[in-house]
């Protein structure tokens, strides 16, 4: 049994083998024409790259001829373009620094009269008058802010021609002809004055917060000042105790030093007004020891000090020393000046 399969099996093999012998050159044949396919394809894939090398090389060539044809044209139109772009912006910056040339006059215009109103209001504080002073600052306080204002105005008039100069200028699309630019050249001019604006509003809050701090100091130094005045011993004046001081001797001073007394003429209050001899306890009129006629340097006449209510004061030739709030007179010298 075993002998009858081997014989079959070996059988079969041997029918394979002769029929694969005729199939060998059949293969071959089809092996050989698709390697002359597979040659042929590779030939016209190589021939047209070539073609598309040269096509390309001939199109940069023609760019480049058009390109030098238009060249002189370009050449010429360039520069003028750059010099009216380069117009455009000197006159926008020369704009830019007018107007901030007259802001900063303004501004130091301002602080010059603040600081002269300090001044004379200060000196109003030293001889008394707290009104005067308190006046003499609302005065230069608006004063400043009108010139302020004044200035801002100017230097936005200035920035005003400016922008209708480079958007009225007939020749302006010229340099900007696409829509893009000009939006952008726009924002871009509206950022540089937005932020321009911001920094004036800082500045001028900056300087606004100052002059209120100062206000506030002077008015607090002006209270803490009126609380001393209250809290002084005012006592009542002795017309006697500084005549026996010889620090005071007025009289030898006045010998050696005759032309200090000498003063010129007097000017009373009232143009029909004449001398009238006073004496202590009368009570003047408040015109006649007005700040025109105080003596705000009493030892330059060898003069006792004051203190509190009491001024020493020029009535005609006479001296005399008043109680500002209630007019009385406490203390007289006749014939002091010559």
């Amino acid at each position: 049994m075993q002998l009858a399969e081997l014989m079959k099996s070996c059988g079969l093999a041997a029918l394979a083998a002769a029929l694969a012998i005729p199939m060998i050159p059949e293969t071959a044949a089809a092996s050989a024409n698709a390697a002359t396919e597979a040659a042929a394809a590779s030939a016209a894939a190589d021939q047209q790259r070539r073609g598309e090398r040269q096509a390309r090389q001939e199109r940069r060539g023609n760019r480049g001829t058009r390109a030098r044809e238009r060249a002189p044209r370009e050449r010429v139109e360039r520069p003028q373009r750059r010099s009216e772009l380069s117009q455009a912006r000197e006159r926008r910056d020369n704009a830019q620094r007018e107007a901030r040339r007259t802001e900063r006059r303004s501004e130091r215009r301002a602080e010059r009269v603040e600081r002269r109103g300090d001044r004379q209001a200060q000196q109003a504080r030293r001889s008394g008058d707290r009104r005067e002073a308190r006046q003499i600052d609302r005065r230069s306080e608006r004063r400043a802010d009108r010139i302020e204002n004044r200035g801002e105005r100017r230097a936005e008039n200035i920035r005003n021609d400016r922008r209708s100069r480079t958007y009225t200028d007939g020749n302006r699309n010229r340099s900007y002809s696409d829509r893009n630019q000009r939006r952008y050249r726009d924002q871009r001019e509206y950022r540089r004055e937005a932020r321009q604006d911001a920094r004036r509003d800082y500045r001028r809050e900056a300087r606004r917060e100052a002059r209120r701090d100062y206000r506030r100091d002077v008015r607090r130094d002006y209270r803490q000042e009126a609380r001393r005045e209250a809290r002084r011993d005012y006592r009542r004046w002795n017309r006697n105790q500084w005549r026996q001081n010889n620090r005071y001797n007025w009289n030898r001073y006045r010998a050696n030093n005759r032309s200090l007394y000498r003063l010129g003429r007097y000017y009373a209050p009232y143009r029909d007004y004449s001398y009238r001899r006073l004496s202590i306890g009368f009570t003047l009129n408040s015109l006649f020891f007005g700040d025109r006629y105080w003596i705000n340097d009493p030892w330059q006449y060898r003069l006792p000090e004051v203190y509190g209510p009491y001024r020493w004061v020029r009535y005609y030739d006479d001296v005399v020393l008043v109680d500002i709030y209630s007019g009385e007179v406490v203390d007289v010298i006749h014939d002091f000046f010559w």
